[in-house]
């Protein structure tokens, strides 16, 4: 039986429910990440007794499977997407803003699907987007191709966040600390092909290069639907 399926016991002597015990869990892991986490440092959040948890929530897992959804409710769309590529372009951006909000979220994207009401709310209004393009099995695969990039993507992203926290050096500063080594390595003659992309090479933002391969994805994804 899922933490879904469990009915809550009373909120007796002390006003408690699972909305209230995901909030403080999400502005925990917000704060310090899902290492902060734990269910004795949520009863802690809350004023109550640790093992009073656990008539809500068995187990940490359950925990974080509770924090995901919550956070699906600022991915679900506000309206019906007008198409397929709405859809999917949407749901990648909207995926994204909310792992930026929580980055946590990216320790958890890309494992077992969240079976929560609101992600099994993002997942219906997505596929009815693509429902009737073509085979059942070809437009699974064109969520997952999309889901695949997007993940890969936002984990990048967020773990280049986490190394600059982690140094105190921006992107532009840890360049600069590791430029006369590279400019060595390229003098030798052995990177050619990396010498012009370093030196011709275009840089943008992570926005731009997220929006970027996500419309390449959705292309290609385009010709498989559309066949």
């Amino acid at each position: 039986m899922t933490v879904w399926d469990r009915p809550e016991p009373s909120a007796r002597p002390a006003p408690l429910d699972r909305e209230r015990i995901v909030a403080a869990a999400v502005a925990l892991a917000d704060e310090g990440g899902l290492e902060a986490v734990s269910l004795r440092k949520v009863a802690a959040r809350l004023n109550a007794g640790p093992m009073r948890l656990y008539g809500y929530i068995a187990t940490k897992e359950e925990l974080f499977d509770l924090m995901v959804d919550e956070v699906h409710a600022e991915i679900l769309p506000e309206e019906r997407p007008a198409d397929w590529r709405e859809a999917l372009r949407g749901h990648a951006h909207r995926t994204r803003q909310a792992t930026l909000r929580h980055e946590w979220l990216a320790d958890l994207l890309g494992g077992r699907p969240a079976l929560g009401p609101n992600a099994l709310a993002v997942a219906e209004t997505t596929l009815a987007a693509l429902d009737g393009l073509a085979d059942l099995d070809t437009v699974m695969r064109a969520v997952e191709t999309v889901a695949a990039y997007s993940t890969g993507a936002i984990r990048r992203e967020i773990a280049n966040l986490r190394a600059e926290r982690a140094t105190g050096l921006s992107d532009r500063d840890w360049q600069r600390a590791h430029g006369p080594h590279v400019v060595r390595m390229l003098a030798t003659g052995r990177f050619p092909t990396l010498a012009k992309v370093v030196h011709d090479g275009t840089e943008v933002d992570a926005e731009t290069s997220f929006t970027t391969g996500l419309d390449w994805v959705l292309d290609a994804v385009a010709t498989k639907l559309t066949t």
